[in-house]
This record gives structure tokens, sequence and C-alpha cells, in this order.
């Protein structure tokens, strides 16, 4: 910890093995209270760099930091119901707090617009991803947020957006983000226009499973609503504060 040239990358994953390994080390109470304590101080500066994000996007466009909101809780839950690592878990969830930051660059006007976009409109909201990379590539995160946010349009058959990229080609994390998105986007209303409804945004991610969504996220997404009965409106109310690397589906 007192090499200043270490990379926070670096860092983190060095106090995230002493953590994993106090217990067999032996080490004293006081070492494991300084492991916990840079530990926590590096999550801390992670939350309040996504808070920060979150916030300016929120001031300009409250619609879309609420989506991003809901979005995390569901793809957090999926995630836990996949019994995907924690670690993962933690880069995913922190990635679909900031998924659309990159709206910020996207004029308002054509955000709310009412009705079918122009081609040149949708053109213009498809930056909205590479903007975000833009934005998040300067941060120093211990997981590929950037590039989780880059390929959360992108589709299994390559159909998506920015790079067409297909399959495996595709995060995980991106494909877990890009079923929570096209659920929430078709369940919720926008100013714009009423929401299609959950039962149709479930009939479109069954619809395309193995073609542009994942087979074993929509799997795990289409078994919580259908057979846990759990309720769109639960992700409208639980806290995302609550829902990070030790979230609990």
């Amino acid at each position: 910890m007192k090499d200043e040239n270490k990379t926070k990358k670096q860092l983190i994953n060095e106090l995230t093995e002493l953590r994993r390994n106090t217990n067999e080390k032996k080490k004293t109470n006081e070492e494991k209270k300084e492991i916990e304590k840079g530990y926590n101080k590096l999550r801390l500066i992670f939350e309040e760099t996504v808070d920060a994000l979150s916030s300016v996007l929120g001031q300009r466009d409250p619609f879309t930091q609420n989506h991003q909101r809901i979005v995390t809780k569901l793809a957090c839950t999926i995630a836990g119901y996949m019994n995907l690592p924690d670690d993962t878990m933690e880069g995913l969830r922190l990635a679909s707090l900031l998924h659309d930051i990159g709206k910020i660059g996207v004029p308002t006007e054509i955000l709310s617009k009412p009705g079918r976009l122009t081609d040149a409109e949708y053109r213009i909201v498809k930056t909205h991803v590479q903007i975000a990379y833009d934005i998040l590539k300067k941060i120093d995160f211990p997981w590929p947020i950037a590039h989780i946010v880059l390929q959360h349009h992108e589709r299994l058959n390559g159909s998506g957006y920015p790079q067409g990229l297909k399959g495996n080609e595709i995060l995980l994390e991106a494909k877990i983000l890009a079923v929570a998105d096209v659920i929430e986007a078709m369940s919720s209303h926008r100013p714009y226009r009423p929401a299609p409804g959950l039962n149709k945004a479930l009939a479109e991610i069954k619809k395309n499973k193995g073609v542009l969504y994942e087979p074993e996220v929509v799997d795990t997404c289409l078994e919580l609503f259908n057979k846990r009965k759990i309720s769109f409106e639960e992700f409208q109310t639980k806290s995302v504060a609550s829902m990070g690397s030790n979230f609990e589906s």
C-alpha cells in the first residue's frame, strides 16, 4: 500500500486477496483492521464517483436516472439467481447505475420526443454508448465498467450497436444489462408514451432468446417473474444501496 505508483486496480486486487487470506495467514487484529479500512476506503471512492456521475445526469434527465436505478435492481437480481461471483456482481451493479450516462450528450428534445424518431435522431441517440465509454474509460475501475456500458446494446446475432459484436464477443455483464434494460424500458411509462407493459416485455425477450438475448439470462429473468412471482413493482421500490456485492436474491 506504500507504493504510490500502483494503480487503483492493482491496489484493490491486492487488498481483496489479503482480505480473502486473512484467516489463513492468521493476521493480527490490527492488520485485519488496516486491510478492511483500506478496502472500504477504495470502495467508498468508487461509490462516490458513481453517485456523482449519476446525479449529474439526474439533474438534466430524472427519468433516465430512475430508469438506471430500476435496471440496476433487476440486473443484480438476475445475476444473483445466476450465482455469479460477488466481484462480478459489484462490477455489474456499478455499470448498471451508469449505463445511460452518455445520454447527457444527447439533446433533451430528442430524448423526450413523442412518437417515432427520425433516422437521423436515432443515430444521435445511439451515440450515447460511445459517449458513456469515453467518460468512463478515464476512471480506473477494477471492473470493466466502460466496456460493459459500451456493449449493453450489442445483440447475440450482431445486429446491435455500436460495434456489431456477436455471441461470446459480448461480456456476460453486458448481456444481463441488455435484458434488464429492455424489461424496464417496455414496462415503464415515459412522458412521450404509455408503457407497453411487462407481459410484452417478457414476450420480447422470450421470442428473441438465443437470437438477440443470452438464453441463460432470459431463462433466469422469465423464472423471476413467471415462477417466483416477483412483481415489477418490487424493482421500483427496492433500495439500490442494499444491492452491493453481498446482495441476496
